[in-house]
């Protein structure tokens, strides 16, 4: 037998009241769903009534109005849902009442209650998420591609690890494995050549997992995923079979990692967020960005430097998430390369994935730390003949291919420079906070895995 759906209606007064009856009596005469409450969020145009008594009898079942007919009632629509064990929303309000905007907002809300929100020609369900994790847990996810997540959880698993928690990670990517692939970074040596035989083989020996095992020198486990929904949902992942072998292997915590603005759909105990200053403010304080970053415990705000963000855009993104989520941890920070080899001394090619505008303060970083001259450089990791052209035009004056273990990092990049004779040595990069009056960010990462643990034994 086939269960019935709680529902929960939006109406508003700008309707004529028969025809919002009309409306709600098709889904009480519809077997899968059931009524239970009406959210008045608005309008008075078609209102011949301005006393709620009144509009419940007229309606036949409780109309529930927010104490400020001027506002939408968000908190009132989340009470609502948690009162009567709601499954759906549905909206049967319009323009002028809500607009786009303010339908996200909705939206955003209701889908932080794992209920699905719905329209006469949308509908947003929750994030899936398969409880299979057997271990203390935390999921890595972002609100965008390039803004930095991979380094973070890098950096964040080798925190992790040197205070002995034993993790390992769970990484989907765009190029992962047909079925989850283990690579023991605690135990083998990752060198350009073993990266090369990988690729060779038809490994996309550059995906997340492998970049996770080079820099923090865990074991990890590569997943796959296609597509990504507006609220973070993949419609294809093997990551519920990577969670369960995750179950199995040597390690006490796993850290799941998104893949761009996709989220794990694995049920864990906390979250760390990545938002990039770089992205526009309108995807952030609007759309589904609020709903990715009121999931964060720690919110780690990355790119926070000209040119990509000024002080000024920083400051009010900070001020979005302490007003959204105000007992979220937030952390500003920029990233900085630290080549994993010795590259003193050297003539170097620089690839990155990080956006032509930082180049040089990336190059002067580089020289004055490591104590090499920084040839040339290419942004161009991500597209392979803009990234052989840059090649064929520095190869021949350099000693050192420097490169961030990204997209075209193996089988073009590393390919290419070792064939030349060059050296190959990869590039992490480590975020830092841009003052020391944020928290720590090492203690903030731990006391979100002490929290991740706490709960777990809960």
């Amino acid at each position: 037998m086939k269960n019935v759906e709680k529902m929960v209606c939006l109406v508003d007064g700008e309707h004529y009241l028969p025809v919002t009856k009309a409306a709600i009596d098709i889904f009480n005469n519809v077997v899968d769903y059931d009524v239970v409450a009406i959210v008045f969020i608005g309008g008075t145009e078609k209102l011949r009534t301005d006393d709620p008594d009144s509009y419940s009898e007229m309606m036949g079942m409780p109309v529930h109005f927010s104490s400020d007919p001027h506002e939408i009632p968000y908190d009132l629509i989340v009470e609502m849902i948690k009162e009567y064990d709601a499954d759906i929303v549905f909206d049967l309000s319009d323009e002028p009442i809500l607009d786009y905007t303010k339908r996200f907002k909705i939206a955003s809300k209701v889908l932080s209650c794992g209920v699905t929100y719905k329209g006469p020609d949308f509908q947003f369900d929750p994030l899936t998420e398969y409880n299979v994790v057997e271990k203390p847990s935390l999921k890595i996810l972002g609100t965008g591609k390039r803004i930095g997540k991979t380094a973070v959880s890098a950096f964040a698993t080798r925190i992790i690890h040197k205070h002995h928690y034993n993790p390992c990670v769970v990484a989907m990517g765009r190029g992962g494995p047909e079925k989850p692939e283990i690579v023991h970074g605690d135990e083998i040596e990752i060198t350009p050549e073993f990266l090369m035989e990988q690729s060779n083989k038809g490994v996309h020996a550059a995906s997340d997992h492998w970049e996770d095992a080079l820099m923090s020198r865990v074991l990890t486990i590569g997943c796959r995923r296609c597509g990504g929904g507006m609220a973070g949902d993949v419609f294809l992942t093997n990551m519920e079979d990577g969670a369960k072998m995750a179950n199995e292997v040597d390690a006490d915590f796993i850290i799941f990692e998104g893949s761009g603005a996709a989220i794990p759909p694995i049920k864990t105990n906390k979250h760390i967020v990545l938002l990039g200053a770089n992205q526009p403010l309108i995807n952030l304080e609007n759309f589904f960005g609020p709903y990715r970053a009121q999931l964060g415990d720690l919110v780690i705000i990355t790119m926070c430097e000209e040119p990509m963000a000024s002080k000024e855009k920083v400051k009010e993104i900070e001020e979005f998430i302490a007003n959204l989520n105000p007992e979220a941890t937030v952390i500003s920070t920029v990233f900085r390369p630290k080549p994993l080899g010795d590259i003193s001394g050297k003539n170097v090619l620089f690839a990155t994935t990080a956006p032509d505008e930082i180049k040089e303060v990336l190059v002067n970083h580089l020289e004055e730390e490591y104590g090499c001259k920084v040839v040339g450089t290419t942004p161009h990791l991500s597209n392979r003949p803009l990234l052989q052209k840059d090649i064929e035009k520095y190869i021949d004056k350099v000693d050192v291919m420097l490169t961030e273990l990204k997209a075209a990092a193996v089988d073009v990049a590393t390919k290419d420079s070792l064939e030349a004779g060059l050296e190959v040595v990869y590039c992490d990069n480590i975020p830092i906070a841009i003052s020391d009056d944020y928290p720590d960010l090492t203690e903030s990462i731990i006391n979100v895995v002490d929290s991740a643990i706490k709960d777990f034994n809960s």
